[in-house]
């Protein structure tokens, strides 16, 4: 797995490419956080957040999760690692772009997944 620092270098990097106008009135900007964060839906703590887009009163920004994207892709190589954090973050990227245009598409998918994992995971206990 990369270290923090060229996680985030190569973040900065995939944010660089994509088109600036998609960061309108993203006004906190795209952070990387050290930390994991387990959702809270979990059931065996092994669903973890990546990425989240973020409103709130200081405004509309995107965090990602170092120590969650460890967790859950610290064994790919540095290539594999580079595209899913470009999925990760066109993922967070296009939440905020669906919020400006009053649509809710990714999230509810989001939620789809969420009973998908807890469907699939019930069944096992």
């Amino acid at each position: 797995m990369v270290d923090f620092e060229e996680c985030a270098q190569m973040l900065d990097e995939i944010a660089d490419d994509m088109p600036y106008e998609l960061y309108r009135e993203l006004n906190g900007g795209i952070s990387l956080l050290p930390q994991a964060k387990l959702h809270p839906q979990s059931l065996n703590n092994d669903l973890f957040i990546l990425g989240e887009y973020i409103r709130n009163s200081l405004g509309n920004a995107i965090v990602l999760y170092y120590g969650s994207i460890a967790r859950v892709y610290g064994g790919l190589s540095r290539e594999a690692l580079y595209k899913q954090l470009v999925r990760i973050l066109h993922h967070e990227v296009r939440h905020h772009n669906e919020y400006l245009a009053g649509c809710d598409d990714l999230e509810f998918w989001d939620d789809e997944q969420i009973t998908n994992y807890l469907k699939t995971h019930q069944k096992d206990d």
